[in-house]
């Protein structure tokens, strides 16, 4: 059977820059974006396109933030997705590469994120497993400073970006992927796990961090759209909604100890 015709809209760089300013995108402001390539339509030029949209949208004095995680580099015991089988475990922990922010690559955040990462001019921070990817002139103010026991919390990007009054853009992505409210967990009483990884020097090393999840960002981010102002349009066919960090933190600060299980209820295992 011959292969259907693409479904629109035809979307361009210039598609998204524009509806980017229309939305209230305003040059030289800070942009932790998380996003659905495939969410936009066809999209002439690909991710490539994309990054030079919100770059345009930006200017030269904005800054593009995004996700560049590395999340497979982890105990291979609590994979689920796929599971490997438990006499590899050793072998793996073994032999897994350590993290070298110029080489490995972004996983699980979509495809935008990894053409960040390796953009002209990009930096990220030092977090073996939840990196920043930043391009521009706050780029390294950012990036700076991830410490190795900080996943998400204040001693990551997130809370720079807080301070320096950065927006969370949701480019066809829903409240799920919103790692600013992961520094909220950081903020209230939360149970701290054992984290495995590879080692920087090679071997394995295990260290302890604030148990994190984002089981119930979508119910978080409906409450918090519902009760606060949220900018909502679209770019090509993708949903999009703009909001300041500060204020998603803050809101989940409240919400979450009110939703969430007590500690001796958390459903992770905790130290």
């Amino acid at each position: 059977m011959p292969t259907p015709p693409p479904t629109g809209p035809l979307v361009t760089r210039d598609t998204v820059a524009t509806q980017l300013r229309l939305l209230g995108v305003e040059p030289g402001e800070i942009l932790l974006v998380h996003s659905s390539l495939s969410s936009l339509g066809w999209v002439n030029g690909g991710a490539v396109a994309v990054v030079r949209g919100l770059l345009d949208a930006l200017g030269p004095a904005g800054t593009l933030v995004v996700p560049a995680q590395s999340g497979d580099l982890s105990d291979p015991a609590v994979w689920g997705n796929p599971p490997v089988p438990e006499e590899w475990w050793d072998r793996i922990r073994a032999t897994m590469p350590p993290y070298d922010p110029l080489v490995t690559p972004a996983r699980g955040v979509g495809v935008l994120p990894e053409t960040v990462r390796t953009w002209p001019g990009a930096l990220r921070s030092a977090h073996p497993q939840t990196s920043f990817a930043a391009v521009g002139p706050h780029a390294r103010e950012i990036t700076e400073g991830h410490a190795p026991d900080c996943r998400l919390g204040e001693l990551s990007p997130l809370a720079r970006l807080e301070e320096l009054g950065a927006r969370v853009l949701l480019l066809g992505a829903g409240y799920a992927t919103c790692t600013c409210f992961h520094l909220a967990e950081y903020r209230i009483p939360a149970p701290r796990v054992a984290v495995g990884r590879p080692a920087p020097g090679g071997g394995w090393e295990t260290v302890v961090e604030v148990s994190i999840s984002s089981e119930q960002f979508d119910e978080l981010g409906h409450d918090f759209e519902r009760d606060r102002t949220v900018v909502r349009g679209k770019v090509g066919a993708a949903e999009v909604r703009l909001f300041p960090v500060a204020d998603a933190v803050a809101y989940a600060e409240r919400w979450l100890p009110l939703h969430r299980p007590r500690e001796e209820d958390f459903p992770y295992p905790h130290v």
